[in-house]
């Protein structure tokens, strides 16, 4: 063998180290053994093995020698990287510790770890949650009438607030040692998403006090004393509360708030007592106008040293009764046209003891620690509710409506057009139903998953917009005109207000997901930070090698299984869906390589550009949707009849990660790296196609009748069958199309042979000459009479609007 060949053999054992991705030592070994074995065969001249075990020793000695590589590498690294560090704030820096990382860290890591995701549990509800669910959930979504919330009320009438408030609906994330209801984040998000099928007025004043709000924080960092005060009457609904945090010059930069807490003496209670003279401006405070109890924000200053620390303590995060002296409730907003409680408050000089901050004196300064960490749980949960929410009642209205409604003496489900719409319906809602759970069920788990949070409401409250946009499309007219029986109008009218809470979602996807992500999920670079920060030279010598070595790994591995096609990598799921593990396998490792060499090339300066930030965030965020969908078609039991469904989205989402991950090597600023990347990348070039439209016609047939699939995907959405009910209406009229079709076709036969005549009225005469029994015919008028009343829009009589007078 030549010396080329075994140069080559070399390569390829180094490279299958760097596959597997062998510890340093151990891979040494292998390539010391393969030197000995050559040596020993006495096939090479002397001076060629001189030179490769010199090479050898050179490279390999001094890395797994500690203190011998930080001599040489190490300590002049830390210098460089210390150098290279952008500016951190407190507020950044406590935004970046802020909640867990779980299977983003995974995806992250361009060797994801199937089995631990396949491994979590099947969530599942417990018999009290479902009972609820059935019961009070139900009743609730009973008592809602939409437009009378949003038309005539502007809020919802006092029967249904009271029935919020008596059945427990404000306190379900509270223990039952506090008289809540205890419920797990799964059983909360069903909750919100079924009453979100319903009225998004009710879901949003359900969902606002089980959210980020004064339950949550009190229960994570709240004293003995707040918890016992607070959370029973806070459960029962005697305290109604809301948490003030954006103003009108502080929204998504929270940390620039002017509002203050300046410590000094004051009187509470008859007694001088050091507390807080607070002045504050806060807007669109969800409950605000009707909260008995504020959570407030506010930055703490302390120019007499009163607390014996220093002057900025930073922010802080307290609970003020809203008949506090000083408070101010302003009146209300009005969100579009779905007509939540919420406006602005403000306070001039109120004075609170200390004893009010949450968590007591100790929490001073700690507010946007306990804003962040409970963010990163609470925003798992209510919002990916709401939006998927839209997506059910899309997919079970817009489903039933295309099969009522009838054009050119057809179904408009049978129209290609219609077909695209409805299908991406019911693919974009299985894949938000997925993404729903995955994120509650790792909630459940213990963990607090800022980044995913971060993913399930930037892309669940934005999938919400495209089926809604969709249905919209499906129902024209009908979806058009408002009125009572229109369910869909206010739903649509109130989209921006879930792109726009919790973090607009301009924000999110361009700073949030992988702004937060790179340095939360990466297994080395949060470790290198924090070494360098603290000149922890052991540490940074650790993190930095392992850091080099998982790079190498990655381009390893992204030009093998891009090459491949992922076939080198270890199999998951059956025959139908192991080819899907093995893409985004494949997808994870460029993944990783890409961002990875996105951040040591672009350092700092990756904080200001946005848009490269935003699509590598997309990469991530499709991986995560997509594993979402694999565990969600294995949590269900691999249901065949879902295979479409799972298919349209892993094309879908892999063809999305293709084109991310192509634009983000367009647009790096370092071209030759960029250039250098593309071939590890894509090694046979980019060969994601747009998804076959025959899969999209197979979804819309899925939605569109009562196939398994269908009932699946609108599981958890507000159902009725009472023809009084908008919703009841139209899946009474489905259910009477479906039942009535093999008796349309057969008239539509008739006319076609000649044995109707165009202008008789057709059942009369399909009676009369026997092409229908009596039966059939009284099954056919029941079916016409019943898509009339379906596709009728609301109107009003002149005398309905304010007269004005004419000139």
């Amino acid at each position: 063998m030549t010396i080329a060949l075994w140069i080559l053999a070399l390569l390829l054992l180094t490279a299958a180290c760097a596959f597997l991705r062998l510890r340093l030592w151990l891979s040494t070994l292998l390539l010391f053994t393969a030197l000995l074995l050559l040596s020993l065969s006495g096939q090479l001249a002397t001076g060629a093995l001189v030179a490769l075990w010199l090479i050898a020793a050179i490279l390999l000695v001094p890395l797994n020698l500690p203190p011998l590589r930080r001599a040489l590498l190490s300590d002049r690294i830390l210098k460089l990287f210390r150098a290279s560090l952008p500016g951190m704030s407190r507020t950044e820096q406590e935004a970046l510790e802020a909640g867990t990382v779980w299977w983003d860290g995974e995806l992250f890591s361009g060797y994801p770890r199937w089995q631990k995701l396949l491994a979590v549990p099947r969530p599942a509800l417990s018999a009290e949650e479902q009972a609820f669910l059935d019961g009070p959930t139900e009743q609730l979504c009973k008592l809602m009438d939409d437009w009378e919330i949003t038309h005539e009320r502007m809020d919802l009438p006092r029967p249904v607030w009271d029935y919020i408030r008596e059945q427990g609906f404000m306190g379900m994330i509270i223990p039952k040692e506090y008289g809540g209801l205890g419920f797990s984040a799964l059983a909360h998000s069903e909750v919100v998403m079924k009453l979100a099928t319903r009225s998004l007025t009710g879901a949003v004043t359900v969902m606002v006090p089980n959210s980020l709000g004064p339950a949550e924080l009190l229960l994570h960092y709240g004293t003995a004393e707040q918890k016992n005060h607070y959370l029973p009457r806070l459960a029962r609904g005697e305290e109604i509360p809301c948490f003030a945090l954006t103003g009108p010059e502080a929204g998504s930069d929270a940390a620039a708030m002017p509002d203050t807490g300046v410590v000094c003496h004051g009187e509470h209670n008859g007694e001088q007592v050091i507390g807080l003279r607070l002045n504050w401006e806060k807007r669109y405070i969800t409950l605000g106008p009707v909260a008995t109890v504020l959570g407030l924000a506010f930055k703490v200053q302390d120019p007499e040293r009163l607390l014996g620390g220093e002057e900025e303590l930073g922010i802080t995060c307290a609970l003020i009764p809203t008949d506090t002296p000083g408070v101010e409730i302003g009146n209300r907003h009005i969100p579009l046209n779905i007509p939540f409680q919420n406006g602005p408050n403000s306070g001039r000089d109120v004075f609170i003891p200390l004893e009010w901050v949450i968590g007591g004196r100790e929490m001073i300064g700690r507010g946007w620690h306990m804003l962040m960490d409970c963010l990163s749980a609470g925003r798992s949960i209510s919002l990916p509710a709401a939006g998927t929410g839209g997506g059910k009642l899309a997919t079970l209205s817009a489903g039933a409506y295309a099969r009522v409604r009838r054009q050119f003496n057809a179904p408009v489900a049978e129209f290609e057009g219609v077909q695209e719409a409805l299908g991406r319906i019911a693919g974009l809602t299985y894949r938000m139903d997925a993404t729903r759970v995955l994120t509650a069920t790792a909630v459940d788990l213990g963990e607090k998953p800022s980044v995913l949070s971060a993913i399930a409401k930037y892309h669940l409250s934005e999938g919400m917009r495209q089926v809604m946009n969709d249905a919209m499309d499906v129902h024209g007219g009908r979806g058009i005109c408002l009125g009572p029986s229109n369910y869909l109008g206010r739903g649509y009218q109130g989209i921006p207000v879930s792109i726009t809470v919790e973090g607009a979602n301009i924000l999110t996807r361009n700073l949030m997901i992988f702004g937060q992500g790179a340095i939360r999920c990466h297994p080395y670079l949060l470790r290198e930070m924090q070494a360098a920060q603290s000149d922890d030279r052991a540490a940074f010598d650790r993190a930095f090698w392992g850091h080099i070595g998982f790079w190498l790994s990655n381009k390893v591995r992204s030009f093998t299984l891009g090459l491949t096609g992922g076939w080198l990598s270890m199999p998951r799921g059956d025959k139908d869906t192991r080819r899907y593990y093995r893409q985004l396998n494949r997808y994870s490792a460029a993944y990783a390589l890409v961002a990875d060499s996105a951040l040591l090339s672009l350092g700092g300066a990756l904080k200001r550009k946005e848009s490269l930030s935003a699509r590598l965030g997309d990469v991530l965020s499709y991986l995560y949707m997509a594993s979402a969908c694999l565990k969600h078609y294995e949590d269900q039991g691999r249901p065949r009849d879902d295979l479409p469904l799972l298919r349209w989205n892993l094309l879908e989402l892999t063809r999305l990660i293709e084109s991310r991950l192509d634009q983000v090597l367009r647009e790096l600023p370092l071209r030759p790296l960029a250039w250098g990347l593309r071939p590890l990348v894509f090694p046979l070039g980019r060969h994601r196609r747009p998804t076959p439209l025959n899969l999209l016609r197979q979804l819309s047939d899925l939605a569109s009748r009562r196939t398994p699939s269908r009932e699946r995907l609108i599981k958890g959405a507000f159902r009725s069958l009472d023809p009084d009910d908008p919703i009841g209406r139209i899946e009474y009229a489905f259910d009477q199309a479906l039942s009535a079709e093999p008796l349309e076709q057969r008239l539509k036969q008739a006319r076609r042979d000649g044995k109707l005549q165009d202008g008789a009225e057709p059942i009369a005469a399909a009676l009369a000459t026997g092409l229908l029994e009596a039966a059939e015919a009284e099954q056919l008028r029941r079916a016409r009479e019943a898509r009339r009343a379906a596709i009728m829009v609301d109107d009003f009589a002149p005398d309905y609007f304010p007269k004005e007078e004419t000139q």
